[in-house]
């Protein structure tokens, strides 16, 4: 209820210094002309949003698989650990922005270049947090499995695996921002279609609100995957969100 009443609060002022400042409509639309926008643009909208939130979905269903595998890979190799780890680190400075054309120009205007500069910019936080939390698994409970004669990948299986998956949630909900500005640049890059192509065919073409409406839209689905992951990590692992020293 707090974030609703600051978001309207939010909203009034904006309304006030768009109609009350002088500031152009092509430079500031007020929330009313994007609201206007959304709905007289709907069909428009909504068929550029099927396309990038396929490419979101599909992105970091990608950035999953290939994450986890890597946090998995370096987990299991303090090899692996010492050769890859610094360079998934020097990895994110590098501009999604040069990036991007560069994966157009290898393979064309087709889903694949934008689905790979999603998983990219979602790789990262997903590995991260995931090897964090296998490494913090509680040096007791290895000893206890060896001391039952259980394999390395048994105690994998049984002791690590549940406990990285508050790690894995945690970094799939980091993604879900990430994953939508990377589908952006990917279609700015070089699309037919998608929200951020519309964006960029509507500021030249001073249609400003309806570029508006476009980002509300991606936020809007943003918030909603955010929120879905935040109920599955509520119901998958409850004990992650209990304190520490705390019964289940």
């Amino acid at each position: 209820m707090i974030a609703v009443l600051l978001l309207l609060a939010l909203l009034g002022v904006w309304e006030a210094y768009a109609q009350f400042s002088g500031v152009a409509d092509i430079v500031l639309p007020a929330p009313t002309a994007i609201l206007t926008a959304l709905y007289e643009d709907r069909v428009l909208l909504w068929s550029n949003f099927t396309v990038t939130a396929g490419e979101i979905g599909l992105g970091m269903l990608v950035a999953l698989v290939f994450g986890l595998a890597c946090a998995v890979a370096i987990h299991f190799s303090s090899t692996l650990r010492r050769a890859l780890y610094p360079l998934l680190v020097g990895s994110q400075t590098i501009p999604i922005v040069l990036v991007a054309p560069l994966l157009v120009a290898w393979w064309g205007f087709g889903l694949v270049p934008k689905l790979a500069i999603v998983a990219l910019v979602c790789f990262f936080p997903i590995v991260v947090p995931t090897l964090d939390a296998l490494d913090r698994v509680d040096a007791d409970l290895r000893k206890l499995m060896r001391t039952f004669g259980a394999s390395r990948w048994q105690t994998f299986r049984m002791v690590e695996a549940p406990a990285a998956l508050p790690g894995v949630l945690t970094g799939a909900k980091l993604s879900v921002a990430v994953a939508a500005i990377g589908a952006v640049f990917a279609e700015l890059a070089g699309s037919d279609a998608g929200l951020g192509n519309l964006m960029l065919k509507a500021i030249p073409n001073f249609q400003t609100a309806r570029a508006f409406a476009a980002v509300q839209i991606l936020s809007a689905f943003a918030v909603a995957l955010f929120g879905l992951l935040a109920l599955a990590e509520r119901r998958l692992v409850p004990w992650a969100r209990q304190p520490r020293g705390t019964a289940p």
